[in-house]
């Protein structure tokens, strides 16, 4: 009984380490994410305060509900629904900043908007592709298209994020992936190393790229895990 007894403490100590590993992967986001987003965002909207008040009105709306939701204090875990909704906000104002030069197709099935899936692991990924893939393409008069398509592959939802901006070296990429902090892509190591935590190892990122062929990056996530619940 004292072996059972102290191999339920440990579990429950290893789980609570995890959950710590976690919180502070959100924090690393957060930090990383806010300051360049913020500042952009605020000169988008107040570009349009004398020429447009109705849209920089509806973009500040927009730009709050889109903090409101990065910096909730509650929950490791969301529904593809509620962060696709601040996927398309962030979209929204990166569009009132670049205009037609970001060009967005979203192709979403229904069927898989109430898969559960770690807080902010979408939307690291199409920050990264706005920000490392078509902010850095090489001509500012061609536009960049961003597409982000999710679909029902058997137990598995898949979300596909891709962009044909810049691209990157693989190289990169792998160290990216396996948490190499003198970079400045924390998003995809967090990501990954978050998926890889909350379903096991089968469950990581997918990175397609290459220097001047766009990135493309797949997440798989089970339909239904044990434990992992938006509540």
């Amino acid at each position: 009984m004292a072996q059972w007894v102290s191999g339920q403490l440990e579990l429950a100590e290893l789980d609570a380490s995890r959950n710590r590993a976690m919180e502070a992967e959100v924090r690393a986001l957060r930090a990383q994410i806010s300051p360049h987003f913020v500042y952009n965002s605020l000169g988008a909207i107040a570009s349009f305060v004398r020429t447009d008040p109705d849209r920089a009105r509806e973009l500040l709306l927009e730009f709050a509900d889109f903090t409101r939701y990065s910096f909730r204090r509650h929950g490791d875990f969301t529904t593809l629904a509620e962060e696709l909704r601040s996927v398309e906000r962030y979209l929204l104002l990166e569009q009132a900043r670049f205009g037609d030069r970001l060009q967005v197709t979203l192709n979403i099935a229904p069927e898989v908007l109430p898969v559960v899936i770690p807080f902010l692991s979408i939307q690291p990924l199409v920050e990264n592709a706005v920000r490392h893939g078509l902010e850095h393409a090489s001509s500012v008069d061609e536009a960049g298209h961003l597409r982000i398509l999710a679909h029902d592959r058997g137990h598995e939802c898949v979300v596909e994020v891709e962009d044909d901006g810049a691209g990157e070296d693989p190289e990169k990429v792998r160290r990216a992936l396996a948490g190499d902090a003198s970079l400045d892509s924390i998003g995809l190591g967090n990501v990954d190393a978050r998926l890889r935590a909350t379903f096991g190892d089968d469950y990581g990122l997918v990175v397609e790229t290459a220097r001047g062929a766009g990135t493309k990056v797949v997440v798989r996530v089970p339909k239904f895990a044990p434990g992992v619940s938006a509540g």
